[in-house]
Formats: C-alpha cells, structure tokens, sequence
C-alpha cells in the first residue's frame, strides 16, 4: 500500500487521557512522538511518555473517522468507508480476544487497554521499541526468513480457529469486500475466473487465521535482525496461509528475487511450520495442498493490483506468470 495520507486527529481528548492514566496508574501522561498517521485521515499512532506508571511508554493507537473521506487514489467511497470503519472493529477485537494467543516466536504488542468515547477509539498498546526498534523496507534472505518464521509460528498457533469477531475471509483484498476494483480490471481472464480464484482460497480444507496484511512495513526488527514482532491487525481473520505468505514476499522481494528463491523460501516456512504444529500433530496434507494454494494467492493478490493500481511495482513478470499459469490450469 501506498503512503499514508498525513492527518493527525485529537489524540488527547480529555476522557481518554483519564482512562489513561487510571488504566496506567500513572500521575502524569503526555504525547510524545506521532509515530505514523493512519490511512486515509483515519487516525494515528503515537507513543505516550507516563509518569510513576506501570510502564515508561506506551503506543496508542486513535481511530477518528475524518470529516472529509480522503484517498490518494480517489477510493474514497461508502463502501470504503464501512470497510475501514469495520477494520477498526476487528482490530480492537482481535487484541481483546485473540492476541494472548501469541508466543515469544510470533510476537505481537501486549494489549492493555481499549477506550471508546462516541465515533472515537483508542487501543493501548506495548511499545516494541525497547526490544523490536528496527523497520525495514528491503530485507536480506535470512531477514525474509525470519518473518517466514514468525508467520508460520502465527498460522500454527491458530490453526482452526474459528474467526469469531474477525473477519470472516482475513485479507484487505478480500474480492466480496474490492468489488469497486474488480469492476475497474482490464484483464478479462482473471476478471471471468476471479470468484472461481477467491472460492478455491477460501474452501480449502487446511484454514487458520491469517495476518490479512503482513507486508514488511508491519513486522519490527530486534537489533540483531533475528526477531521480529508484527503489528496492525486490522485485516486479521480466516484463511489459507499462503495468502500472507504470498503477499509478504511480493513486499519485500523483487519479482526475479522471488522466482529465484520460490522454492527455498516455501520449503522455509513449512520446515518451520511442521515444527511450530510439532511433528507428531503436523498432516503433511496441510503442506500438499497449502502449495496448491500459493499460485492462486499469488494470483488473487493480483486480482485486487490491477483492478486497484495497475502500474504497481508488485505487478511484475513473476507474479504475472504465476497468474497465467493459475489461468490456463482453470480453463
């Protein structure tokens, strides 16, 4: 996705900063840092600096419908609106309900606290920034594998789980929630199979809960690079895992990268999901056809590009042979 649209709201509404420094015990809370502003005008993150408090510092993430709907690229409709809208929903109750799940080897911000006040929302978070304070946005192979890691660790843990208060289909290019972007592709092929595509995903037998946006923006680095803690579950919920994989390494690779290291890197991620399941519990079922499902994730993603922005950097040689070769065997 493309750089957010800078608007920063009023974070330190009165009421919240009360429930803050309750929450908090602390005797003293200020803002000190706007570290990113949301999409599209929607809010922003900040870190809060708390005195004789439970913690140093926290990050607060304030969710605040913008007056005027804004969008780089113009899609700033309704039904856009309601998709944010409701991303903010499953977010809060992803954290409430879901994140305590984690491990130290799919690490996330512990949750602390969530706060409502009318159309404003607030979620209380750790800062990673004491053991995670590096962001990338080219990663080396054994960096790449390091996420691979932690989104096998993630996929594992939640293997089954029903996606209660999440999103039904995890994945901010789901095709029932995008139909504004399919209706714009110029590529009748995958525009006639798109719903036979998104069908496949999502009734494969093998389902966990997926990050629904695990670019690399979205995972934080240790100082060594050997860790990393992921962030911003807006699109968290049910589905295959290969469409996080997919995605992950069409944000950071290049297309030639991915074709050169394609088979190193799967066999990767399922060496490491085969031990985070345990090999006693792990089907190799879940691996035959979890592999089936990489091209047509692949070529989902693309789907949503070039309905969306069709001159994309990710819209390359790779992914659109994959496409392709997706296409032919669905003929």
């Amino acid at each position: 996705m493309p750089d957010e649209v800078l608007l920063k709201p009023n974070l330190m509404h009165h009421d919240f900063k009360n429930y803050l420094l309750n929450l908090e015990q602390a005797s003293a809370c200020e803002e000190v840092e706007v570290i990113q502003s949301l999409w599209s005008g929607y809010g922003a993150i900040s870190r809060y600096k708390l005195e004789d408090a439970v913690h140093d510092t926290v990050v607060v993430k304030c969710i605040s419908s913008p007056e005027v709907l804004l969008h780089p690229r113009g899609w700033n409709t309704d039904k856009s609106h309601a998709r944010k809208v409701k991303s903010y929903e499953v977010e809060a109750h992803w954290y409430t309900h879901f994140n305590q799940l984690t491990n130290t080897m799919c690490r996330t911000p512990e949750f602390f606290g969530a706060y409502v006040a009318g159309e404003n929302q607030w979620i209380v978070l750790e800062d990673l920034d004491a053991n995670f304070t590096l962001r990338k946005q080219e990663l080396s192979l054994s960096e790449v594998k390091v996420c691979l890691q932690w989104l096998a660790n993630f996929h594992a843990t939640y293997l089954k789980e029903n996606p209660t208060g999440l999103w039904e289909i995890g994945s901010y290019w789901h095709l029932d929630t995008r139909p504004e972007e399919w209706n714009k592709m110029v590529h009748p092929e995958l525009k006639a199979k798109a719903h036979r595509i998104d069908e496949m995903l999502n009734n494969c037998i093998h389902q966990t809960l997926i990050h629904g946006d695990a670019k690399v923006a979205n995972f934080c680095f240790s100082e060594d690079s050997k860790e990393v803690a992921a962030v911003d579950f807006q699109y968290v919920g049910g589905g295959c895992g290969m469409k996080d994989v997919a995605y992950f390494l069409g944000s950071c690779m290049s297309g030639d990268d991915c074709k050169k290291y394609e088979t190193e890197l799967l066999d990767y991620y399922f060496l490491e999901l085969k031990s985070s399941i345990g090999p006693l519990a792990f089907s190799a079922a879940i691996e035959v056809e979890w592999r089936q499902m990489y091209p047509l994730a692949v070529a989902d993603f693309m789907r949503f590009l070039l309905g969306w922005m069709p001159t994309h950097p990710k819209v390359n040689d790779y992914s659109l042979n994959l496409t392709d070769e997706v296409l032919m065997h669905l003929a």
